[in-house]
């Protein structure tokens, strides 16, 4: 393998990181303060769905 495959593929792998990172969090913020037993987690993070047009009823 040659330095410039080794390096795209480290890339790559940075890259599918990122995206799998992202879903994650994104999903425990969506989900988690959607479906949070707690008031002021919920509100919080209603208010916040709200304040970037998110439709969330």
């Amino acid at each position: 393998m040659t330095t410039a495959s080794k390096s795209a593929s480290r890339a790559l792998d940075r890259e599918l990181l990122a995206v799998v990172f992202a879903i994650v969090a994104g999903g425990f913020l969506v989900f988690g303060a959607g479906f949070a037993n707690s008031a002021a987690l919920h509100d919080a993070g209603h208010d916040s769905r709200h304040s970037m047009a998110f439709p969330c009823h």
